[in-house]
């Protein structure tokens, strides 16, 4: 139950730490896979925050987004705080293409924003969804 107590919301974390706002600031270059992933999930469990929360699963994948891509819905559903909407965010921007896409410097840094935003859009319908079929 402490770990519980100790736990600090994303929103409780310095301003220039937050994942969002370092995106808006400093470009996808700038964060972590951990981040990029945790802005799309949008939240984490009681237990840890949406980053903590990337960290592990990946840490369990090797750091490998690759192998991240490759797990089925069921599996990442074993993780506290990861639905079936959460995993289905997950998988499709684990691809080695949309990770390369967002690091290429080639192209305008709000190009990753629009694309996070897209996904978030996506997260929030699906989540809607689900909670309708749940009753």
């Amino acid at each position: 139950m402490k770990a519980v107590e100790n736990k600090l919301n994303i929103n409780q974390w310095a301003e220039e730490d937050r994942p969002r706002e370092k995106l808006e600031r400093l470009g996808a270059q700038a964060l972590s896979d951990a981040e990029l992933l945790a802005i799309l999930v949008g939240s984490g469990s009681t237990k840890e925050d949406a980053v903590t929360l990337m960290k592990r699963i990946l840490n369990d994948c090797h750091n490998n987004l690759n192998t991240l891509g490759k797990m089925s819905i069921r599996d990442l559903c074993q993780y506290n705080g990861v639905g079936p909407a959460k995993a289905i965010t997950i998988l499709p921007s684990c691809s080695q293409n949309s990770r390369s896409i967002c690091r290429s410097k080639l192209l305008i840094p709000n190009f990753c924003s629009i694309y996070l935003k897209l996904y978030h859009v996506i997260f929030v319908v699906l989540t809607e969804v689900y909670a309708l079929k749940s009753f």
